[in-house]
């Protein structure tokens, strides 16, 4: 049985750690190097860092902070936002970053995934998909640019396309769900993770530590992330770890 892992997110614009709901009304949340350690010693199983404005700005990912980050950390690290290209990859990789992750360039440009995946192993490629449920086509929909933009992109099909190309885990965001804390959009969560054969990180929602287990059982997500739980210390990654063991679940204690 694999493992479950809890992953914060640091969700970074300006040098500074914010959080929305829904991606809008960003607020501060913190440093992201003080935030990282923090993360880091108290047991999380993975980090997420996250440029969320990049890709909207036109610009490159915050290479520096990336530094400084990874610099702090003793677990795996995933940088995504404004990687348009394999030499972005080396970058963000030269950097400290474990994994990369695509969201809009993936979009715009497929065959970057599998680029990526050739010249340094899938292990290295994340896709994220932010996906937003279409009430009117009753569909899940792709977005891009921090959530800013609507494709024509059904979710589970893009999902199982990205793996086809070859991404080797997939970062599944619920547009509807995210900043809400009422948990994780467990259709969603479901029919991407049946739909494909590589681990899938459920995001958006969490709320409380019924939320990581709800997720984790009934819509088979390989891992969870979260980000206002932690970052306003509403709970640790040590208490979602013990009530997750203590139903059941197969985590790595710390």
């Amino acid at each position: 049985m694999l493992t479950k892992r809890i992953i914060p997110c640091l969700d970074v614009k300006e040098g500074r750690v914010v959080k929305g709901i829904q991606f809008l009304n960003l607020v501060d949340a913190g440093d992201p190097v003080e935030l990282a350690k923090h993360y880091n010693d108290e047991g999380a199983d993975e980090l997420v860092f996250l440029d969320i404005s990049a890709s909207r700005e036109g610009r490159d990912t915050m290479v520096d902070i990336v530094k400084k980050v990874a610099s702090t950390l003793h677990i795996p690290f995933t940088v995504g936002g404004g990687i348009k290209s394999l030499e972005d990859i080396k970058r963000i990789l030269r950097a400290g970053a474990d994994k990369i992750s695509l969201n809009t360039s993936a979009v715009l440009n497929p065959q970057l995934i599998k680029e990526g995946a050739d010249f340094f192993g899938s292990q290295c490629i994340v896709c994220a998909i932010d996906a937003k449920y279409d009430p009117e086509n009753n569909r899940y929909v792709v977005y891009t640019h921090g959530g800013h933009e609507k494709t024509s992109l059904d979710a589970i099909e893009w999902a199982k396309e990205v793996v086809r190309l070859g991404a080797g885990e997939i970062l599944l965001t619920s547009m509807d769900s995210d900043g809400e804390k009422k948990g994780f959009q467990l259709d969603l969560t479901q029919k991407v993770s049946r739909a494909v054969s590589v681990p899938v990180i459920a995001s958006g929602g969490a709320g409380s530590l019924d939320d990581f287990y709800q997720v984790f059982t009934k819509a088979q997500a390989d891992a969870a992330l979260a980000a206002s739980m932690f970052h306003y210390k509403e709970t640790t990654v040590g208490k979602v770890k013990s009530y997750c063991k203590q139903k059941g679940v197969h985590v790595r204690w710390i």
